[in-house]
């Protein structure tokens, strides 16, 4: 075989590799995003209003042929007095039925929701922009009770009331919930995203309804599968302590559980 012969087939061959390659397929879904500017952070950055929905990843899914964490084990998690594996649940039926388009997509581990938010153009928010966004207002002209950089305590404001939270939230927290969800060892289960009012700097479920995962500043690429990546907000199974910006709840990057979902940031086109 010629030199040049060996150099055709090298070529052809990376270029198979990079046809390929699923996560590669460009993104048609359509994000709103959310533009916020920090002078705690470098820079801006665009983070999505809600976190990233069942029909958004069914796009990704159905684009890319991607198969989460949970569908390879035959079903993500939920805590009954110890972790359970229940057969079938996954970001596409989250409580073992078909769920609606826009339910947050959970059962999903960190490498799930990268690859989601790579594909839509950008990353999981850091630690840092997360509570940037969730707990300082920064619009310009805010819509009442939200004031121009005022900090607060909660993502929905200086109360908790109208988060997807377990029973320090309000009773409309279990009519929004899914009916889905019904028998749940604990908890009523989350709503559709944008169900529950909107939060501080418009965006939607920052405090409760799942959890989102966070990357450490310096997560660029994957690393050791058995890291402990921070999951921010609260979710529907528990009430509002988790809510709270100083809360610490970190998680093995592989978990794919019931209450933990996500949203993407990205940099400013």
């Amino acid at each position: 075989m010629s030199k040049f012969t060996r150099a055709i087939l090298c070529i052809v061959s990376i270029w198979l590799t990079v046809v390929n390659q699923p996560v590669l397929a460009r993104s048609q879904v359509d994000l709103d995003w959310v533009l916020i500017q920090s002078p705690a952070l470098p820079g801006k950055f665009e983070i999505a209003r809600t976190e990233t929905t069942v029909g958004q990843f069914r796009e990704f899914a159905r684009a890319t042929q991607w198969v989460t964490r949970a569908e390879r084990l035959g079903g993500g998690q939920v805590y009954e007095a110890g972790w359970v594996q229940k057969p079938g649940w996954n970001w596409a039926s989250p409580f073992g039925r078909p769920a609606q388009d826009n339910e947050p997509a959970v059962h999903v581990d960190v490498d799930d929701a990268r690859a989601f938010c790579r594909w839509a153009g950008g990353d999981l928010p850091t630690d840092a922009q997360w509570a940037a966004a969730a707990y300082t207002e920064w619009r310009t002209k805010p819509p009442a009770p939200f004031k121009t950089g005022e900090r607060y305590r909660y993502p929905t404001g200086v109360s908790p009331q109208g988060a997807q939270c377990l029973a320090d939230c309000g009773p409309a927290a279990q009519e929004r919930a899914v009916a889905l969800a019904a028998g749940l060892w604990r908890g009523h289960g989350h709503a559709p995203v944008g169900r529950t009012p909107a939060g501080v700097n418009g965006l939607y479920d920052m405090g409760a309804n799942v959890w989102e995962w966070t990357r450490p500043e310096s997560a660029t690429a994957p690393g050791n599968r058995d890291a402990q990546w921070r999951t921010r907000g609260g979710s529907w199974w528990y009430g509002t302590e988790p809510m709270l910006e100083n809360h610490a709840a970190y998680k093995p990057m592989q978990t794919a559980v019931v209450y933990i979902g996500f949203r993407c940031a990205r940099q400013p086109k």
